[in-house]
Parts: C-alpha cells; structure tokens; sequence
C-alpha cells in the first residue's frame, strides 16, 4: 500500500502527507487537528511566538487531537549583523519605501528597536511539551539538541534546499529531511549558500537526495493534490509536505482576503523577493516586489524589514490596495480547488490511492 512508508511507520500516522507549518500566524489549531485526526500530520509554525504562546497553543492542540503533531521553529531566527543596523542603512531603506507610505497616507516608521533571539528559550518549551515532531528551517539545531529530542522521544525534521544541506542534515543526525523546491510559497529556509543560489526544484531536488542520503525524505513545494503526492513518493520520497493548499482553507489563519486571492487569477503569477520580510520568500507577485527587483542591497536584514513593513502592511489592507501586500503562494496555486481541509485531506487520499491502483491494472 502507498500509505505505507518509513515515515508513516516511525510517525505512527495513516498517510505521508504533512501539512505545513506556516509561521506568521498563519496556522491555526483548528487546521493542524484537522490534517492530524484525518490521517496526516498537521503542523504549526512557531517561530515568531514567545514560549508562553508556544506553551498555550500545545495545550490547545493536544485538547484537538491525541494524533502526533508537529511544531515548527527557525534556528537562525534574524539577520541583524552583530554591529546592528546602521543609521545609513536604515535611512536609504526609508528613502526606498517613502513612495508606498506616501501614497496609503501615513507617516514614515521610527528605526526598528535591536531584536534579540528567541530560539533558545523557544527550545526549552518544545523540549518541555515533547511534541511528536519537531521541525526546524535555516539550519539545525546543535548535537546536545538532537540528543535530548532522541532521549524525549521527539522525531526532528530539518529542511534542505540543496542537496549538500541534506548531506549536512543527515551527518548532524536529523531523523527526517524535507526537500524544499523552489515552487514552494513561503521562505526559501536555505542557510549554506544564498536563497538566490539555492533554487532546486522539488522533485530534482529529491532524486538527489535519495540517491545521496539513507535519511527518509519529505517531499514539499510544487505538491497539491493526489498525483503530486503519488509523483514523490514514486521518485523515492516517503512523505508529501503540502503548504499553499492546506493555506487556502478556511481552516488556516490566513486572512480571508489571502484565501480569496490563492484561488484568483492573480495566483498564477508569484515572486521570489525579500522586499517584505528581508530573507526570500514566494508569494503572489506585488507591485512593491516587482518595483524592487535588483534594488535588494536597501532592504533591511530579517525581521526588521518585518517591522519595517508591519505598518504599511496595515494601511494597504485597510485601503483595499491588494496590489501593495505580500500574500504567500506557491507556484501551485492555480489548480487548487477545496476550502476545506478536511475535504481536501479526503481528495488527496482518493486521488493517491486511485493513482497507484491504476498502475496495477
């Protein structure tokens, strides 16, 4: 049977299909039992929450579901380099977004306050409430971590963009590796060379790795539907990681404007730009990111760019100026069809099952 897979088997779930993580809050309780209680694996992206709302948002899940479940946190949680961010620096960035605060009608921003990492406490918290998996992007967590997930029973899953960062993966131990492809909306988690560098699409990507490594792989980007999840599996992967679909239900903490545009003809087009957030991400094409395309050297290190953003964001919104906002997508999005997740679960398991039945007769 295809559901049957060394991650099913280790993860103790029906079917290798995982829902992604979206941090922002773009995920939900609701959505993560959802894909837990039908079969797969829900996940909640934590990176930017305080260990207390880490804390209170497991107990909310675990009163949804007694299925594993993972949680997602970013090892390498900021870019602000260790001087921290210039006067200079800072005041080009203005003069480069001046225009777009100009025209929604509000004042220029103050200088984003130094931002100090959250990781490390974040970790004690996962290690603390021992969820079944614990995922991590831009990078890996150090051999003491590892170890302790190992002792505390929690599966770790790293995520790659190239194969040389599965390779590295796989030698500090991970127990899953996620082969991230281009096609994916959201953050490129790559953290050996550049995102720019690092753009190999999914299922390239995971021929190499298993061809490469022993590590099971999660195949994720560019996955929407059945076929797309029978294609990984049948190109060596043991799990399908499905994030644009899963966004665009209403399950999902996603704005309903953001829904509305995931099944507009606007999702046809989508970008890779760190115009919004200052590390590279897809999403549906904006007019900021297509206006800033090789202006990148006066964009702010990550978050503060975030912050930076955070107002305009805001303003754009309550204005109706779609055109202004970053909504993420992947390259996928034009042939989603469900607005429920738990349809949507049910669609992928029928369509899978009906592909690889047919290869029998």
């Amino acid at each position: 049977m295809w559901n049957h897979t060394k991650i099913t088997e280790l993860l103790g779930i029906d079917y290798p299909i995982m829902q992604g993580p979206f941090g922002g809050n773009l995920s939900s309780v609701e959505l993560t039992a959802t894909v837990s209680n039908a079969g797969g694996l829900g996940g909640y992206g934590a990176y930017t929450m305080s260990p207390q709302e880490i804390f209170d948002v497991d107990k909310q899940i675990k009163a949804a579901t007694n299925k594993p479940y993972n949680i997602n946190l970013w090892v390498s949680d900021h870019d602000i380099p260790q001087g921290g961010l210039t006067d200079d620096k800072f005041a080009k960035t203005i003069q480069q977004y001046q225009p777009y605060f100009d025209e929604v009608g509000i004042p220029l921003p103050e200088k984003p306050a130094p931002f100090q990492s959250r990781f490390e406490n974040q970790l004690d918290v996962i290690l603390d409430i021992r969820p079944k998996v614990f995922s991590f992007m831009f990078g890996v967590p150090s051999a003491d971590v590892l170890e302790e997930c190992r002792k505390k029973g929690i599966t770790t899953v790293g995520a790659a963009t190239t194969l040389d960062e599965a390779i590295f993966l796989e030698a500090a131990g991970v127990d899953m590796i996620i082969a991230s492809g281009f096609e994916a909306g959201g953050h490129r988690p790559s953290f050996l060379a550049s995102a720019e560098s690092s753009l190999t699409g999914t299922f390239a990507l995971v021929q190499l790795m298993r061809e490469k490594i022993k590590t099971p792989i999660i195949a994720a980007g560019g996955i929407a539907n059945g076929k797309g999840v029978a294609a990984a599996l049948a190109l060596g992967a043991d799990a399908a990681q499905i994030g644009t679909a899963f966004l665009a239900t209403d399950e999902s903490n996603a704005l309903p404007i953001h829904r509305e545009m995931l099944f507009s003809d606007a999702a046809k087009y989508t970008t890779l730009s760190r115009a919004y957030t200052g590390r590279l991400g897809r999403g549906i094409t904006s007019r900021i990111a297509k206006d800033l395309i090789g202006k990148e050297e006066n964009i702010l290190p990550f978050p503060l760019q975030t912050t930076l953003i955070s107002p305009l964001r805001k303003a754009a919104l309550e204005q109706q100026k779609w055109d202004m906002i970053l909504f993420w997508g992947g390259q996928i999005s034009p042939i989603l069809k469900h607005t429920k997740a738990k349809d949507l679960m049910h669609s992928l398991i029928e369509e899978t099952t009906s592909y690889f039945n047919d290869l029998k007769v």
